[in-house]
């Protein structure tokens, strides 16, 4: 078992930053692919990125490529998501997830572990 934690949310005026963090515990963290879906009210839960398991590779949804930065500590069992730019429209819950395996990762039903989201809401 992975238990994961997501901190870091809270209200933010558009144009603004937030940093999210996910703590993981239970598991060697560096043997998963960690990813961050985000799901808005009345909206399935969507895709955001995913960062391989030593960092090396990330994947972003077009519609936060070049706003939205993941990263990890392997050493603090940590993973990260920087937000910059943020638009109303990237007001949702955010979720951390882990995945067993080294390939894939753009879908909710291939992560085996998330956590329990943490609230980001960007006014215009």
């Amino acid at each position: 078992q992975v238990q994961l934690v997501e901190s870091g949310g809270g209200l933010v005026q558009a144009g603004g930053s937030l940093r999210l963090s996910c703590a993981a515990s239970g598991r060697t963290f560096s043997n998963y692919r960690m990813g961050w879906f985000r799901q808005a009210p009345g909206k399935e839960r969507e895709f955001v990125a995913w960062i391989s398991r030593s960092g090396g590779s990330t994947y972003y949804t077009d519609p936060v490529q070049g706003r939205f930065t993941i990263s990890r500590d392997n050493a603090k069992d940590t993973v990260y998501l920087q937000m910059n730019s943020l638009t109303p429209e990237d007001t949702a819950v955010y979720y951390c997830a882990a995945r067993k395996y080294i390939f894939g990762g753009v879908r909710a039903d291939e992560y085996d572990y998330w956590g329990q989201g943490t609230q980001v809401t960007v006014s215009s």
